[in-house]
């Protein structure tokens, strides 16, 4: 069977890519945002961030991004914004992003933890975290804005 997409990351600020991520973001979140070329090139200037985009033959169809933290109790990766758009889902494309940012761990960081939150109420994504080997860890998970 020959696989109908690439997954990539992205390692330069194309406004295509940025138009992509714009679109997939509310499928994310019910927070608004704007994403722009300069919000994208800001990111991958980062090095301990990783943005991957999966594409199909169609269209840039998901993304996941890759966190790098370092602490006293060693290093963490945390994936973020997991999103697969919803146009393209049954397909089986998170599991692909999943199991791509765990190769990308285990290859390049092996001592690091994979890390991630998810919602309760995100019952398939929780279901794919768990068949992928994570494990629930018992936390609670506190965040904090700052309005301008």
């Amino acid at each position: 069977m020959k696989k109908e997409y690439k997954i990539f990351e992205v390692t330069e600020a194309k406004e295509e890519y940025a138009r992509a991520i714009e679109k997939l973001l509310p499928q994310l979140t019910s927070s608004q945002h704007t994403f722009t070329t300069a919000n994208l090139q800001h990111l991958i200037n980062s090095k301990e961030t990783h943005l991957f985009l999966l594409q199909t033959e169609e269209t840039i169809a998901g993304m996941l991004t890759l966190c790098h933290t370092l602490s006293p109790t060693g290093g963490k990766i945390w994936i973020e914004d997991v999103v697969v758009d919803s146009s393209q889902r049954g397909r089986s494309l998170g599991r692909a992003l999943v199991q791509h940012a765990i190769k990308y761990v285990r290859d390049n960081h092996p001592d690091a933890t994979l890390m991630l939150t998810s919602r309760p109420s995100r019952v398939a994504a929780n279901a794919l975290y768990r068949s992928a080997g994570f494990v629930p860890k018992e936390t609670n998970v506190y965040s904090m804005k700052f309005d301008d």
